[in-house]
């Protein structure tokens, strides 16, 4: 207590200076509209910066439960959009009533990927108690990731694109031909689409997209482009290179898909009947 007192004693000069003029600055500021305009515009410019850098530090922590928030709105939207019972380029409007419930699209995380092999495989956050099973298909938002092969209860593989046994059905969107895709092993960010005859007219840039031929994943989910293509005279087939949309090699988030009516579909496809 002393010390402050002989503080106090020390600088009373100075203090009472700083006194003095904060009373002078308040009455200045009080008595003249354009110096309480400063002011008050200097004090929300300070206050905002602060509010700024506050909401800033906020947003950060939680950046994980808004990325989880946006994550579960996609997958809504998809189920949405290739639920539909008419054309799926018909997006501009969503009715409730338009379509029926062929697809359930649930969100998954890739833990492990790997793009530089002969046969890529991925591994997913979800299993068989989140009613994962096998020949799942699995895409993002860019386009199509692969198909799930082995499951365990709370983990699942997935076949990449980027596989040599990966055959996905796919065709042309501007001309609805249908072809196979597949990967020769070399580029992460170009696949193959074969079987397409050389009456078909391509163009470069010609987007590819899934079939719908099998129950793997709806019609219209995006692949890539034509990259370039030759004829193989021999075969009377186009050997065709696709660009995917996807990056192969950055992945996170990703849905999976079941097809409510494949069982279904594959009794009534079974060489039996």
């Amino acid at each position: 207590m002393q010390q402050i007192i002989n503080f106090l004693r020390k600088n009373r000069n100075f203090i009472l200076f700083v006194l003095l003029l904060l009373i002078s600055l308040a009455f200045t500021i009080q008595s003249h509209s354009y110096h309480r305009s400063k002011f008050i515009n200097s004090a929300n410019w300070l206050s905002g910066g602060i509010y700024e850098k506050t909401n800033s530090i906020s947003s950060y922590f939680t950046l994980e439960s808004e990325n989880k928030r946006l994550v579960e709105e996609n997958r809504r939207l998809k189920m949405l959009l290739h639920n539909r019972k008419d054309s799926i380029d018909a997006i501009t409007f969503i009715d409730s009533t338009s379509f029926a419930t062929n697809y359930l699209f649930r969100s998954a995380k890739i833990i492990k990927n790997s793009y530089a092999r002969r046969n890529n495989v991925l591994l997913i956050n979800i299993g068989t108690s989140d009613s994962i099973a096998t020949d799942m298909g699995v895409i993002n938002s860019s386009g199509i990731i692969g198909v799930v092969d082995e499951v365990g209860s709370s983990h699942a593989t997935v076949i990449s694109v980027l596989n040599s046994i990966s055959k996905i059905n796919a065709q042309l969107k501007n001309t609805n031909h249908f072809g196979t895709l597949s990967w020769d092993g070399n580029n992460p960010n170009i696949v193959q689409l074969e079987d397409i005859e050389k009456i078909v007219q391509l163009k470069e840039n010609d987007t590819i997209i899934t079939g719908g031929n099998s129950t793997l994943f709806p019609k219209g989910i995006m692949i890539g482009t034509i990259k370039d293509f030759t004829l193989n005279t021999s075969k009377n087939l186009y050997d065709i290179n696709v660009q995917l949309f996807n990056d192969m090699t950055n992945l996170e988030h990703v849905f999976v898909i079941e097809n409510l009516h494949r069982e279904e579909i594959d009794n009534l496809l079974a060489p039996n009947n």
